[in-house]
Order: structure tokens, then C-alpha cells, then sequence
């Protein structure tokens, strides 16, 4: 019901979303690992960077805006290395004096926050692509083909399924409240600071329970229809000679970025 919620996956008939999903799963983490070795100040290499996400957004038939509108909203998280103006060494750009603290900005401290930001940023773009072209089921059995280990992929899936579970007795525990608190037009429904928290604590332990009661009807389906421990899957997940070109096309690429990087 409220799948959308969680679920980022852009449905089009294109040829990245037909890509094998082990090919995109392992070009986002050769992309991100490829931006992290960049040296400081790279900045015709991030501009290529930037570039391969705009095509490969064209190639995907998402339009070259999609990822890069959504990726804003992470990188605030970013912010946490601002600390690095401060503490790497350089030419120092001013002084400012902050109650008992005296903060030196750096030329070099900048040089360093800005290129983790440009990172962060494309790193972003890169997994919202990943997300929008792979079904959630078959990005997690590409990470099985890859060997990551099983109970680490089955952990990552009932996660992704129990948050719809949680989600759902959210909205019914939202909608019986809001159906049991009348109030007068213009006034402000509720009491005290003191009887909101003792609401809000019974519905947190209201929502355990239901939730856990429902995890466990869920679990007991799954039984009843033949679940083993293993995600089923309706797509075989092939390599054909066009997932295996993409991928050395791509690497060639990320190659060829880092050469341009490193070259001063």
C-alpha cells in the first residue's frame, strides 16, 4: 500500500534497466571506490565523472536531471568533514574566534572539504541511479551471484520487506488516533506536553507488538509456500556478450578518469 514509500525503482523499457544486475551492481562500487582514490582538486576528472552519470541517466531514459535533483537531499550528511578546513594543514585563508575556540581555515582544509562534497555528491547520483533501474529482489540476488554471504543478503531483504510491514501499522495507528481524537474547530486537539508523551509511548509499544505479530504471520506464509532460507527469483540473471562488453567499456572509462585525475 505504501511501497512507494521505500521503492525508488523508475519501471522503462531501456537498456541499462535491462542490464544484467551484477553489472551495475559492480560498476556503482567500482564508480564510488574510483571517486574516493581521486586525488584532491581533480576537477576535470569529477567533471568526467558527472558526465558518464548524465549519459548513463540519458541511456536510462530517466532524463539527465533525475539523479541529480534527488541527490541533494543527501548530501547534508556530507557536512560531518567540514571539520577538515580546519585541521588540514596549510596557507592559512583568515581566523575566527568562536567563544574559548580559535578556528583557522586552511587553503589546503577547503581544497580537501569542497573534493569530498564533489565525491559524496557523485557517489549519491550513482547509487540513486543503481536503485532506479534494479528491482530490489534482483539487486539482492546479484550480491548472492557476486558471493556475498547469505545471511547478510537474507538480513538486507527482510529488512526492505519488514519496513513495509512497520510502515503499514504506522498508518493504522495514525488513522485509529486521529479517529478517536475529536476536537473543536479552530482549537488544538490533545492535551498536556506530559499526556502527548504517554500517548506517543503506548502507540511506540503498540506498534511493537503488532508488528511483531504480523512478522510472525508473514514468516509462517512464507513457510506455508515453500520458503527455505532462499530468495526465488523469476529472472535467471545471465551474462550475455553485451553485459560483459558494457562492463570492460566501463571499467575502461572509470580507467581512463583516474588518468586524467592523477595527471598534473
Amino acid at each position: 500500500m505504501h511501497d512507494n514509500v521505500f521503492d525508488r525503482y523508475h519501471a522503462s523499457d531501456s537498456s541499462l534497466h535491462h542490464l544484467d544486475p551484477r553489472v551495475k551492481a559492480v560498476l556503482t562500487v567500482i564508480f564510488i571506490l574510483s571517486n574516493a582514490l581521486l586525488p584532491d582538486g581533480a576537477w576535470l576528472a569529477f567533471v568526467f565523472s558527472w558526465l558518464l552519470i548524465l549519459f548513463a541517466n540519458q541511456l536510462a531514459r530517466l532524463g539527465l536531471g533525475y539523479t541529480f535533483k534527488r541527490s541533494f537531499v543527501a548530501l547534508p550528511f556530507a557536512l560531518a568533514a567540514i571539520t577538515a578546513i580546519f585541521s588540514i594543514p596549510g596557507k592559512p585563508l583568515g581566523e575566527w574566534h568562536i567563544a574559548w575556540l580559535t578556528l583557522i581555515p586552511t587553503d589546503a582544509g577547503l581544497l580537501r572539504f569542497v573534493s569530498i562534497l564533489i565525491r559524496s555528491w557523485l557517489s549519491i547520483q550513482m547509487a540513486i541511479l543503481l536503485v532506479a533501474t534494479t528491482q530490489f529482489p534482483d539487486l539482492i540476488h546479484a550480491f548472492e551471484h557476486l558471493r556475498v554471504p547469505r545471511i547478510l543478503t537474507t538480513i538486507i531483504a527482510f529488512l526492505y520487506r519488514y519496513l513495509f510491514v512497520l510502515t503499514d501499522e504506522v498508518f493504522r495507528l495514525l488513522r485509529a488516533r486521529e479517529a478517536r481524537s475529536a476536537g473543536l474547530p479552530g482549537q488544538k486537539k490533545g492535551g498536556s506536553l506530559v499526556w502527548r508523551a504517554k500517548v506517543t509511548g503506548n502507540m511506540t509499544g503498540q506498534l511493537f507488538l503488532r508488528s511483531y505479530e504480523r512478522s510472525d504471520r508473514i514468516y509462517s506464509a512464507m513457510l506455508a509456500r515453500g520458503y527455505t532460507g532462499n530468495l526465488r527469483t523469476l529472472h535467471p540473471h545471465i551474462m550475455h556478450r553485451r553485459d560483459w562488453l558494457i562492463l570492460a567499456c566501463a571499467v575502461t572509462l572509470l580507467l581512463l578518469i583516474q588518468f586524467i585525475g592523477w595527471i598534473r
